[in-house]
């Protein structure tokens, strides 16, 4: 349906953010989330008219409720039907808590959820509860397998950073018994709580990304990467060399700005909710509007215009690199990803500070089975 999305004019995700409030308080939270709502968040009539006008991008556009916890709110069913009646593919991407009873999860399926997503950062309960400091790990098996009852698909995410990269393997294992759909994995990008941890190396980084094209051809679930978009050149390169693809060729990356949006939970329209800049609000402007006529989404869905070796480089029409990871690591949006190792052939300009010195050593191992 989406192979040929035309990125200028709608995005492939639409993320909606309805809370921050969480009862969860996980180490790497990109929202810094707080157990209370707050007092400026959209209000039901102020989230039906951003569905309304979400709607406008083309039939089915893909939205996320996304918080925090979206069950936090009292009115999230009636969101969510709302969304449903208007053509619009509503997912959810709850917190795993003890809220997220089966019967909560029957009654999201029933109004209209078409996908629900779980975090899974760990194998095992220690794993999982040691990385988020939380002890959720129990709840989310619970939902997953309660989304499995209700029939809705279920996707499993997982952040990639030092602590959890070596337990890629065993997650895998755990996304295939739980039966989801797509393993969605998302390489860190320090904002918010996730500031304190350590991210992989590039070198590191370029080893998961091959390891997950194998995953991908040997498993019966999708394999995407978020804020990793040099997992298509890395599929690309496989192919070349006579490997599998999959899909990394058919169209260009999904980045910040460019076939994804992101809307706070006071309306502010970002082009990722790693990237919080912010480019208008819904109360004021529709997010269509926005997304297609935005100085700083329009510069984002230029490659061309990029700085450093993601300008340079020929596959910035397919990847792009992650802007959200060179807005933190400069504040430049355009600029370089510093978690890409690769160096096109020729160029001599700078590269990103992770880069400068081969090999930051200390990495844990790549994962084999």
């Amino acid at each position: 349906m989406f192979d040929d999305l035309d990125t200028d004019r709608r995005p492939l995700v639409l993320v909606w953010e309805v809370t921050q409030a969480c009862g969860l308080a996980c180490r790497h939270c990109r929202a810094d989330a707080r157990p209370q709502r707050h007092p400026d968040e959209l209000t039901t009539a102020e989230g039906k008219r951003l569905l309304e006008d979400a709607a406008a991008f083309g039939d089915g556009q893909l939205v996320v409720l996304s918080g925090g916890d979206p069950l936090a709110r009292d009115d999230l069913t009636e969101l969510v039907a709302h969304g449903d009646d208007l053509g619009l593919r509503m997912t959810i991407t709850p917190s795993g808590t003890r809220s997220l009873t089966p019967e909560r999860v029957r009654e999201l399926g029933e109004a209209g959820i078409a996908r629900m997503a779980l975090s899974l950062d760990g194998s095992t309960r220690e794993r999982h509860d040691a990385f988020r400091g939380e002890e959720s790990f129990e709840d989310t098996v619970a939902a997953a397998r309660a989304a499995r009852d209700a029939g809705i698909p279920l996707q499993v995410n997982t952040t990639v950073c030092a602590d959890t990269v070596d337990d890629l393997p065993a997650v895998r294992d755990r996304v295939r018994e739980l039966g989801a759909v797509l393993w969605s994995v998302f390489f860190l990008v320090p904002v918010g709580r996730g500031r304190v941890l350590d991210p992989v190396s590039p070198e590191r980084a370029e080893e998961a990304m091959a390891w997950l094209h194998e995953v991908s051809d040997g498993e019966r679930f999708g394999v995407k990467t978020t804020e990793a978009p040099f997992y298509r050149r890395v599929g690309i390169e496989r192919a070349s060399d006579g490997e599998t693809d999959g899909a990394a060729g058919r169209r260009g990356g999904i980045t910040a700005g460019r076939g994804f949006a992101f809307v706070s939970h006071t309306g502010e329209v970002y082009p990722s909710g790693f990237l919080p800049e912010s480019a208008g609000n819904v109360r004021e402007r529709s997010v269509v509007d926005v997304y297609r006529n935005a100085g700083l989404f329009e510069s984002l869905r230029d490659p061309d215009g990029f700085s450093g070796k993601c300008g340079a480089c020929e596959f910035r029409h397919v990847c792009g690199g992650s802007r959200s990871r060179a807005y933190a690591a400069t504040g430049d949006p355009t600029g370089s990803d510093p978690l890409c190792p690769y160096v096109p052939e020729g160029y001599d300009g700078p590269l990103p500070e992770r880069q400068r010195g081969a090999g930051d050593g200390g990495d844990p191992p790549e994962p084999a089975d």
